[in-house]
């Protein structure tokens, strides 16, 4: 589950910095730092900087009762709907929604990425055109405050990180009133049934019924 595999940086404007990684939560720590050089670096022709440090894409739509806190970019032909709440050190890409009471938080997401209903996206990364439903969260700190670890299957990574939420590769789809919980990493093309409270790795183009339950898409073997 390497950068290489969740993710096409064709649809981001953080390819570059992305590429340093090899793994999507080593790049939690500095989405602040990358956010600011990549602001300072756009098209004032095509960026308007609405405040210090937030730069709005001038095809953007953005609610008068949303809030943008900086740094923040919001990408081409992206909506963000009427009391939207985005803390700081978000990318958000070209043509995505982030709707009503959605609150972002040290995060990227990719183009045509969708969190459009009642979302907690904090500390996470979502890839292209992924779609969290109504209700759906990323929780993003353990509940005894201690490093959040990946696993998968018998294997465990320690990332050192106190925070991390959800890495949900290219076309992932979370059914509504779902919790991913923390050091969640998705595949690509997979899909969470509703209400389920996922934790560690989900293989690519499969379909997650339960943690006992995951069926592929395709019949084959894992990679």
């Amino acid at each position: 589950m390497k950068i290489s595999q969740l993710f096409d940086l064709n649809y981001t404007a953080a390819a570059d910095y992305l590429n340093g990684f090899d793994y999507a939560w080593e790049a939690l720590g500095g989405i602040k730092q990358a956010i600011l050089e990549i602001g300072n670096s756009l098209d004032k022709n095509e960026y308007s900087q609405v405040s210090k440090d937030v730069w709005v894409h001038k095809t953007a739509t953005v609610a008068p009762t949303a809030f943008l806190g900086a740094p923040c970019i919001i990408g081409a032909n992206t909506e963000v709907r009427h009391c939207a709440f985005i803390r700081g050190s978000a990318l958000v890409g070209k043509g995505c929604v982030v709707g009503n009471s959605v609150e972002l938080k040290n995060v990227i997401l990719f183009d045509g990425v969708q969190v459009p209903h009642y979302n907690y996206v904090g500390d996470s990364i979502l890839g292209h055109k992924s779609h969290m439903g109504a209700g759906s969260i990323t929780s993003n700190v353990k509940s005894d405050k201690s490093p959040v670890t990946v696993r998968d299957g018998k294997t465990c990574i320690q990332t050192g990180l106190k925070k991390f939420g959800a890495i949900l590769g290219d076309f992932v789809e979370v059914g509504c009133n779902s919790v991913l919980n923390p050091g969640t990493v998705i595949g690509r093309g997979t899909n969470i049934y509703p209400l389920s409270s996922v934790r560690g790795v989900v293989p690519a183009n499969s379909i997650y019924k339960s943690a006992q339950n995951i069926v592929y898409k395709i019949d084959k073997q894992r990679d």
